[in-house]
């Protein structure tokens, strides 16, 4: 035999998940393969006719414990760690009455699924595997001999290596297989970590880890020359991660990207009070809008910024319909991202059979707590999502005159839309919908002249007279360093500005602000997005 294949005689089969276990257990079975099992894998292995040894008759004790104690035990982890043919092993083996486990399948208590269902303390406990990732750990370290399974889907990459090598498996699958379960555990404990982290309101442990379950492998990255995978994690925030595709073509990295940022946008508003809808390009939105109904917040998003839009992303917080969805493929379009969506709507963005329609199943929480993260080089960065609403700020006032009720609630809602563009951030917004946005500048006043150059730009595409920033509001993700950027909006025709102050020129903005006969408001909360 060569010396890269060992045959399988044994085999120790222990899960959770038991998706295809009988039809896997029976062909191991028709091999002769011997199969050890523990408590509920054991019972379903013998009540489908299967000869099955349990693992207590092999070891001597009993599962107990309420079965915390079950496969601890030398008989084995020796039988998983032994190495073949070395003559110390094989005499302790010989001398404990060790077996070889040539084979061992196992699939870990559902932890994950557990904290996504439930947040009893006791409960989430009782389901973090202890066995299960020490056998897997062992028999991934002793892969030149043992070949371990923590997935249903290798299943039948295993049986065809049996077929195909007589009963053998190859080291090569072996190797794979172990780089897999090793994977699998370190996901598992990160899983663990990350929950205890949060149930400790520890944001900073000494110990950051990161786990995920690759959902798919992409075409590229951003761009052609670049690798990339997306994975889901156990969090169960509502977005693309969790969004059934309708129909379409792959997403691409950037569209899960864009996807994601139009998502946590539209999420801002309430689907309860307004129909709301997103128009994202670049991870920027390009417009956005409420309104009475979805085609209504639509148009109006699109009319901030037509030309952007072409190729882009739409979210809409409520249950796509048909009028929304005729609006929305008028243009080219990459992605529709939506809580759900009626039968027409669907039929009708099925005659577009390269747009993608994800349908997610809700929106995710504004206020809930997460984790953000960022590669560096060396490293990565960790924070906590921002998670600041405006609903939840207590506004200030700064200057002579107050903001009207209808200048308020643009306001509210332009500081909602500058929270998710990328810093420097501008935003002017009128009538519940976005006019002109100024994202990524290096300079606060470069954003401000650019989201009113986009603003006369919209109105001149609408066949509008006049600048589509005059009588607005302005939104500021962070405060005016220099009175130039309030000045611009100014001169581009806004009357009331949001911003977070704290500049040490804050007297010097306030006065400026006076002077023109702006309204102005203070959140003392920042919303920078690098």
């Amino acid at each position: 035999m060569p010396s890269n294949l060992r045959r399988a005689t044994r085999a120790l089969l222990s899960v959770s998940d038991k998706t295809g276990l009988l039809e896997f257990a029976h062909a191991l079975n028709a091999r002769g393969i011997e199969l050890l099992s523990t408590g509920g894998t054991a019972k379903a292995l013998s009540s489908a006719g299967l000869p099955v040894r349990d693992v207590s008759d092999v070891t001597g004790f009993p599962e107990m414990m309420d079965g915390r104690v079950k496969t601890l035990h030398p008989k084995v982890h020796g039988g998983l760690l032994a190495i073949r043919g070395n003559p110390e092993h094989e005499a302790a083996m010989l001398a404990h009455g060790i077996g070889p486990i040539d084979l061992l399948v196992v699939n870990l208590y559902p932890f994950e699924e557990t904290i996504a269902k439930t947040d009893d303390f006791a409960t989430s406990i009782e389901n973090i595997d202890v066995g299960g990732p020490a056998m897997i750990r062992g028999a991934a370290k002793n892969h030149a001999d043992v070949a371990v399974l923590v997935d249903t889907s290798d299943y039948g990459l295993i049986l065809d290596e049996l077929q195909t090598n007589d009963g053998c498996t190859t080291l090569k699958t072996r190797r794979a297989l172990a780089a897999k379960a090793f994977s699998r555990t370190a996901a598992y404990d990160s899983a663990i970590a990350n929950w205890f982290a949060a149930r400790e309101d520890e944001p900073t442990p000494d110990w950051r880890t990161l786990g995920g379950h690759r959902v798919e492998v992409m075409r590229y990255g951003e761009n052609p020359h670049q690798s990339a995978s997306f994975y889901r994690t156990p969090e169960q925030r509502p977005g693309v991660a969790t969004a059934r595709q309708v129909q379409g073509k792959q997403l691409s990295y950037n569209n899960i990207n864009d996807t994601d940022a139009a998502f946590e946008c539209v999420a801002e508003f309430d689907p309860k009070t307004t129909a709301a809808a997103v128009i994202v390009k670049h991870a920027n939105p390009s417009g956005a809008a409420i309104g009475g109904s979805l085609a209504e917040a639509y148009r109006n998003a699109l009319r901030c910024d037509p030309v952007s839009a072409f190729g882009g992303i739409v979210a809409v917080n409520r249950r796509l319909d048909a009028e929304a969805a005729r609006a929305i493929v008028e243009i080219f379009t990459e992605v529709i991202v939506a809580p759900e969506a009626d039968d027409e709507a669907i039929a009708i963005v099925a005659a577009k059979k390269n747009l993608r329609l994800l349908l997610t199943g809700g929106l995710p929480d504004p206020r809930r707590a997460g984790l953000v993260i960022r590669s560096v080089a060396g490293g990565f960065l960790a924070q906590s999502r921002d998670n600041a609403v405006v609903d939840d700020m207590a506004l200030r006032v700064v200057t002579k005159r107050a903001p009207t009720p209808a200048e308020f609630s643009d306001l509210r809602f332009a500081f909602r839309i500058a929270k998710h563009v990328k810093s420097n951030a501008i935003v002017y917004a009128k009538h519940g919908a976005t006019v002109g946005i100024g994202a990524g500048q290096m300079s606060r006043i470069d954003s401000a002249r650019i989201a009113a150059w986009k603003a006369a730009d919209a109105a001149k595409l609408a066949h509008v007279p006049e600048s589509l920033a005059l009588g607005s509001v302005v939104a500021s993700d962070a405060f005016f360093p220099f009175a130039d950027g309030l000045l611009a909006a100014a001169e581009a025709g806004a009357t009331a500005i949001i911003q977070p102050g704290g500049s040490m020129r804050d007297d010097e903005v306030i006065a400026a602000a006076d002077a023109h006969g702006l309204a102005m408001v203070f959140t003392d909360t920042r919303h920078f997005r690098h």
